[in-house]
């Protein structure tokens, strides 16, 4: 017997309608993120969208210990969790914005960009070769020192992300347990998950910086002052305009990663689905043995965020060579759980290989996400970093259905869902073509071209200014050295 619930004027199973309320949330997000890209990219913006986001998610949260278990406010809990998990994904976004400029501004970045000013400041009195060389050089390190930071703030985030997320998890195991699985215990949870999100969103208003509105590098006001609406116009007026064919051949590097990241999200997130549900119907494993799998795999995430950053380190890797190494790891689930159909004893046949491939998994899984990030936030333009991450969002939740769709068509049509692991498989070596014919430098080179081409005229001729006066100042100085 079916358990269906009405809605509205329709009778509704109510399996499908929980997959109906998160596809809504997602179609919503994306609007959402699409539209509030080009307001996060104002610096005095950027926080108060975080702050606000995560206060309207963690209050939709926080409502559901107000509401009974009673099926005429399903729509209204439906409402509740679209609104948390749109807001969720805004947040993020605007978090996200935060990396490239936490990186720059971090003390080994600026050490490194004084020394490449140094040498400038040299210029007159060296050969012309070892300008171009000792230059070259600075500009190589400071590169390197900010990618480095950048990959080291996004691991330790995606480890702090991890570890929260299993310190939660066991906390409310304890009323579901105590109060039996009831459906009041699961609103408790949500509720408390709400409270918790408030509680740790209060570091971030404190110590994350925020920027009032500053004037322009000249110091004089801007020529065109800025409102809700028309940034909301603009920013999808800028997503066609970014989606344009002129603009994926000057950001080619980036689109490449974008594409590559379109593969290896859905096929991240479809291995850990199609890994569970195996575990449920072909080894029969029971609830708490699939509970125990959910918390090794974040668990040994948590390790594996940290630690391949240690390595990185170590070993001197940059962070597409680490990507690139992950991307490959992460091959051997599929594949081990293919080599179930020719070897008799291994292969994914017993309970215990699925506690070690889920420690494994997770440990990439934790640095991948870190990672993938990282990179990424080389490749956007300055200044619009916001807008950027909002596509990067998009291109991770707009190919979610895809995989778990083809692996529930390869299960129909065989009755094995062993055969979705060749699909996994395939779908992850589709992608290392993809990053290996991405170009680091060259695309930070084209992120760096775009933006300057997109800069106001106002930020262009105030920047101009700084540089001259500069310049007038070194003259100035040069001069009473040679006349002294």
């Amino acid at each position: 017997m079916r358990c269906v619930v009405r809605v509205g004027w329709a009778w509704v199973d109510t399996a499908s309608f929980s997959l109906y309320v998160f596809s809504t949330s997602v179609a919503i997000q994306a609007l959402t993120v699409i539209s509030m890209g080009g307001l996060a990219d104002h610096p005095s913006q950027r926080k108060p969208l975080l702050l606000t986001f995560a206060a309207l998610g963690s209050l939709s949260a926080t409502l559901f210990l107000l509401l009974p278990s009673l099926s005429p406010v399903w729509p209204l809990c439906a409402l509740l969790a679209i609104l948390a998990n749109v807001c969720f994904g805004a947040s993020i976004v605007a978090l996200n914005a935060y990396l490239p400029g936490l990186a720059r501004d971090s003390p080994e970045a600026r050490a490194a960009q004084q020394d490449a000013e140094e040498v400038l400041k040299r210029q007159p009195e060296m050969e012309e070769d070892d300008v171009v060389e000792q230059g070259a050089a600075a500009l190589r390190n400071w590169q390197q020192t900010v990618s480095r930071t950048t990959a080291r703030i996004s691991a330790r985030g995606i480890a702090l992300g991890y570890g929260a997320g299993i310190l939660a998890l066991l906390l409310l195991l304890i009323p579901v347990t105590l109060l039996g699985g009831t459906t009041f215990s699961l609103r408790l949870c949500v509720g408390l998950s709400g409270i918790w999100w408030a509680t740790f969103t209060l570091p971030a208003g404190l110590w994350l910086p925020g920027a009032s509105a500053t004037p322009s590098p000249s110091g004089k006001p801007r020529a065109r002052q800025w409102s809700t609406l028309r940034e909301i116009g603009s920013a999808w007026a800028q997503l066609f305009r970014l989606l344009h064919p002129s603009n994926i051949r000057k950001l080619r590097h980036t689109f490449l990663f974008l594409a590559a990241w379109f593969l290896l999200s859905d096929a991240f997130t479809t291995i850990s689905s199609t890994a569970i549900l195996f575990g449920k119907t072909s080894l029969h494993m029971p609830a708490t043995a699939l509970m125990l799998v959910a918390v090794l795999a974040p668990s040994a995430g948590v390790a594996g965020a940290l630690t391949c950053n240690t390595l990185q380190h170590r070993f001197g890797w940059t962070n597409k060579r680490v990507l690139l190494f992950l991307v490959l790891a992460v091959l051997a689930v599929p594949i081990y759980g293919c080599m179930g159909f020719f070897l008799p004893t291994l292969g994914l046949k017993t309970a215990g290989e699925m506690y070690a491939l889920a420690v494994y998994y997770g440990a990439i899984m934790g640095a991948f996400q870190g990672y993938a990030r990282a990179v990424f936030s080389e490749l956007i333009p300055r200044g619009e970093e916001a807008r950027w991450f909002g596509l990067y969002s998009i291109t991770d939740k707009s190919s979610s259905f895809l995989g778990p769709l083809i692996v529930g068509v390869i299960a129909d049509r065989t009755g094995n869902i062993r055969y979705a692991f060749w699909f996994l498989a395939g779908m992850v070596l589709c992608a290392v073509p993809l990053l290996g014919a991405m170009g680091m430098e060259r695309g930070r080179e084209d992120a760096e071209r775009y933006a300057r081409e997109r800069k106001d005229p106002v930020e262009v001729l105030g920047e101009a200014e700084e540089v001259e006066e500069v310049v007038q100042e070194e003259r100035e100085e040069q001069e009473e050295r040679e006349g002294v």
